[in-house]
């Protein structure tokens, strides 16, 4: 078995946050720069909702990407309330993240999650972001 490894571009790394691990910016990045790709086995939603977890991501009506595998680093993005960047799903088939503002280096890359995950999932802990917790 091969052991897979953390894909990053350059400019981001992988260390701890308010929240567990989480995506940095190692240099400036600016509004609407290109981040990174969300990837992942793509599945049908019957597929999606057997397997469960926290790293599926909807492409469409027909299609979700399974994000948990290790080498998507995109999977450590955070959720945030205040995001910096955004998710655009581009032909149907490929999610790509982008700067919604200027990033400064050493600042965490974050995105709002959605009203869905947001509920069945963050709701029920606390949102811990730092719109929601500044003191984090």
């Amino acid at each position: 078995m091969t052991k897979t490894t953390l894909q990053l571009p350059k400019h981001l790394v992988l260390k701890r946050s308010a929240t567990g691990l989480g995506i940095f910016a190692t240099k400036d990045i600016y509004k609407d720069d290109f981040i990174i790709e969300y990837t992942g086995e793509k599945i049908s939603h019957d597929e999606s909702n057997k397997r469960g977890g926290m790293y599926l991501f909807t492409l469409n009506d027909d299609w979700v990407i399974d994000g948990s595998a290790r080498h998507n680093g995109a999977r450590y993005l955070n959720h945030s309330c205040n995001p910096n960047i955004e998710a655009i799903i581009e032909d149907d088939a490929r999610i790509m993240f982008y700067a919604l503002r200027d990033i400064a280096e050493g600042e965490e890359l974050t995105f709002d999650y959605g009203e869905e995950y947001f509920n069945d999932i963050i709701a029920k802990k606390g949102c811990k972001c730092t719109k929601c917790s500044p003191s984090q």
